[in-house]
């Protein structure tokens, strides 16, 4: 289902991808897409893509661990981030299996008391996800402990109406531009 989902979903924003892509490649220097590395199923450590919206000098750390992480962001970084725009690379995770579409989203790889205390808990096990139950509960406003809770409670309430109500849920707060740190 996600294949067919995020293929779909690739052909449908082609073009908002193309013009993200030049907007990208006219407003600031150094490559389109950012790639992250980040943990997957059972600590995997894999990269995943994004439009670039920080400088290309930016520290490799959370947004939010930045002193002043609005000196990074590049001319259309803030739009990007507050739209949700900034994720549409992901699909290529999903196509090629490292993601899913619902789910606990990955954790960067230096987010060390977070993939422990996944771990710990079995949301390891799980494939990291484009949008989740925290994401829609707080998205980058959340302390850790709060992401933790709301993953495993969405590791213990997995089902198919549940993912659709979180993918709902994520469009709405996309359209409200809700919990975006920039």
């Amino acid at each position: 289902m996600d294949l067919l989902i995020s293929l779909l979903a690739s052909l449908v924003l082609l073009f908002p991808i193309l013009i993200v892509s030049l907007l990208v490649k006219l407003t600031s220097t150094g490559p389109i897409l950012f790639w992250s590395d980040r943990i997957g199923v059972n600590s995997r450590t894999f990269r995943m893509p994004k439009f670039r919206t920080m400088r290309v000098d930016t520290p490799a750390v959370a947004t939010h661990l930045l002193n002043n992480p609005k000196q990074y962001l590049t001319p259309i970084g803030a739009f990007l981030r507050k739209s949700g725009l900034d994720e549409l690379p992901q699909l290529w995770s999903i196509l090629i299996g490292d993601m899913s579409i619902v789910g606990p989203r990955p954790a960067l790889f230096n987010q060390y008391g977070l993939i422990t205390l996944r771990t710990e808990n079995e949301v390891g096990r799980l494939l990291p996800r484009l949008t989740g139950w925290a994401q829609i509960n707080g998205r980058d406003d959340l302390p850790i402990p709060e992401k933790l809770r709301l993953d495993v409670e969405y590791l213990c309430h997995r089902s198919l109406m549940h993912d659709v109500q979180i993918i709902l849920l994520t469009a709405l707060k996309v359209i409200r531009r809700d919990g975006v740190s920039h």
